[in-house]
């Protein structure tokens, strides 16, 4: 069993973290998702485990596609477990979190995951602080900036704000923009990450912020470690 994360090193990595990568693997197409991993990880900061909730897709004791069933929970507690792997081998500190699953968290914690990353209609947050307890990192997404003076009263470490850019797969016709990102930015003491349609051709937009959650942009590269170089490089250190 390894130890606990260290709360401050945590909140440490947390405040200098520039690139958060939504790690879905099945974003990686045909490719062993792990090995999309490994060649992006020098330029990531945080990672966030997000398997696409289904009944089947990828095993994720095999990176390969299978039609057997996972459930929710057991398909994120197993590629948090593979992620952690990865992660923990490094020499810095590289905080991985779980999105939604507040029970894969606790159950993970003293294997070295960080925490949980909450939507808004997601499990509580102050129930997740009681449950994850005060070391554990906590993410909040937020989609405006009413929402973000709401999270001053929330018991979370960071936020996600968006979407920047339109998406279909979150039912979002338009995007808040570069403009919104940094008001959000500013209007909390929080580190703020925009998220939602961040790519090659406007992560430069969010140099001001400068932070940025992203997904395929990374995972579907056909060189992730490029894009990954690339979207480090657009945003600033």
């Amino acid at each position: 069993m390894r130890p606990e994360p260290d709360p401050e090193r945590l909140r440490d990595a947390l405040a200098r973290a520039r690139v958060y990568l939504i790690f879905t693997p099945e974003l990686c197409g045909e490719r062993d998702p792990l090995e999309v991993l490994r060649a992006a990880l020098p330029w990531i900061d945080m990672i966030q485990v997000r398997p696409k909730a289904r009944e089947s897709g990828l095993d994720p004791l095999r990176g390969a596609p299978s039609s057997a069933p996972f459930s929710e929970a057991r398909a994120s507690y197993e590629w948090c477990r593979r992620v952690l792997e990865l992660a923990l081998a490094q020499e810095r500190c590289l905080p991985v979190i779980v999105n939604d699953r507040v029970d894969v968290a606790a159950s993970l914690l003293r294997e070295g995951l960080a925490g949980v990353h909450l939507g808004q209609d997601d499990f509580p947050a102050a129930l997740a602080r009681e449950q994850l307890g005060a070391g554990a990192l906590i993410g909040l997404s937020t989609h405006s900036a009413a929402q973000v003076v709401r999270a001053e009263d929330e018991p979370v470490d960071y936020l996600g704000f968006g979407p920047f850019r339109a998406t279909a797969t979150k039912g979002y016709a338009r995007g808040l923009g570069a403009e919104a990102c940094w008001l959000a930015q500013e209007a909390s003491p929080r580190p703020m990450f925009p998220i939602g349609g961040i790519d090659l051709t406007n992560v430069g937009e969010l140099e001001r912020v400068p932070r940025a959650a992203v997904g395929s942009a990374i995972l579907s590269a056909e060189d992730p470690a490029s894009a990954a170089r690339a979207i480090r490089a657009a945003i600033g250190e």
